[in-house]
Order: structure tokens, then C-alpha cells, then sequence
């Protein structure tokens, strides 16, 4: 029986309007998509705990030579996502039927904080997993390790949903009941896959 429920963020509960290399564009005069696979390659320790990435950014726009700091950039691209209410409604539509409700993340220490308290998610959820925190990041198995032994639930009585198909095939390898979903497929069909695992919500 499914007893928690753990969301991602991005592409699951919040997502980049326009699209992450776009809100690059907009703040920088350069190749934004180089840029953001640069940005977002050597962000990957940050991840895990292991490093500051406005000191990564840093070093890049030093490279540049550009007029914009760390934090107006990490502000205005990192900072600036919209929530979905369709999944908030979903949150809490759970937590009503009597599920548990999680966010599982991998999120670097500046955005963790952004999220938890501008975005309020350590009011939305009952337990929010920071990939940062956890010192692993999907799809390690560690990070599944790490959420199941703070939950103290066993792998089948967790449903994970995430945009990303290597992290659901990762979470199913660790024994967690996942599923593949990202907003752009619509509400009505993580709806449905809910039901799949006898979640089914009036």
C-alpha cells in the first residue's frame, strides 16, 4: 500500500516559463545554451553538498567578463520560477485522502533555501528532501536510500513521480513504485497514473 508520496520540483510542482536557456538569453549577452550547460555541468557537486554554486557562476561570468553578479543572475534565472497550482491543488488533495506528501529534489544550498521559504514548500509538503542536504542527487541510489531511512518506510509504500525518465527507472530499481510525468502532459493524466497504484481521488 502507497503511503507517501514524493514529488519532484521542477517539471513536477514548478517549472521555467520560456524555458531555462531562454531566461539565460535574457541576462546575458552571450551563447546562453553553452553558458547553461557549463553553469549547470560544474553545478553538480553543488548538488551534492560540495561546493557554493554563486562562486561557480561567479567564475563564469568572471570568464566573461560580464557586468552581471552571481546572485542578480541566480536571482533572475534560478529564483524565478512559477509554481503549478494544479499540482499544489494535487499536494494537497493527497494530504487530504491521508497520504503523506514529500518533495524529493536535487536543488544546490541557494535555491533549497529560495524553495523552502519564498516558495513556502515546508508548508506544502510533510518532509522536503534536498538533494544538497542529503549529500546524494538522483538518480543515485543513495538519495532513495537517504529519503527512505528519514520517512522509516519501506521502498513499495513510496510513490515517486519526476520529469526525468533515468530518475524513475533509478527510483524503480531501488523498489519505489514511480511514474514519469511532467506538467506539460497535463494534470488529468498524473491523475491517472495515480489510480494506477489505487490512489484515486474524487
Amino acid at each position: 500500500m502507497i503511503r507517501h508520496v514524493l514529488l519532484d520540483a521542477d517539471g513536477v510542482v514548478q517549472h521555467m516559463p520560456g524555458g531555462w536557456v531562454a531566461a539565460v538569453e535574457r541576462q546575458l549577452d552571450v551563447d546562453a545554451e553553452e553558458f547553461w550547460e557549463l553553469a549547470t555541468r560544474d553545478e553538480m557537486a553543488c548538488l551534492r553538498g560540495d561546493g557554493d554554486f554563486l562562486e561557480v557562476l561567479s567564475g563564469h561570468l568572471r570568464a566573461l567578463g560580464a557586468s552581471v553578479t552571481a546572485e542578480d543572475l541566480h536571482r533572475a534565472v534560478w529564483r524565478s520560477v512559477q509554481v503549478e497550482p494544479s499540482s499544489v491543488a494535487l499536494v494537497h488533495a493527497l494530504r487530504d485522502a491521508g497520504l503523506a506528501v514529500h518533495l524529493g529534489t536535487n536543488q544546490e544550498t541557494h535555491r533549497a533555501a529560495y524553495m523552502r521559504t519564498e516558495l513556502g514548500y515546508d508548508e506544502l509538503f510533510d518532509e522536503s528532501f534536498y538533494s544538497c542536504e542529503l549529500g546524494a542527487a538522483k538518480p543515485d541510489a543513495e538519495f532513495f536510500a537517504a529519503v527512505l531511512d528519514r520517512l522509516g518506510s519501506a521502498a513499495p509504500e513510496v510513490l515517486f513521480v519526476d520529469d526525468s525518465e533515468r530518475n524513475v527507472v533509478a527510483a524503480r530499481e531501488c523498489g519505489l513504485a514511480a511514474e514519469h510525468w511532467q506538467i506539460e502532459d497535463g494534470i488529468a493524466v498524473l491523475h491517472e497514473r495515480l489510480a494506477g497504484h489505487g490512489l484515486a481521488l474524487s
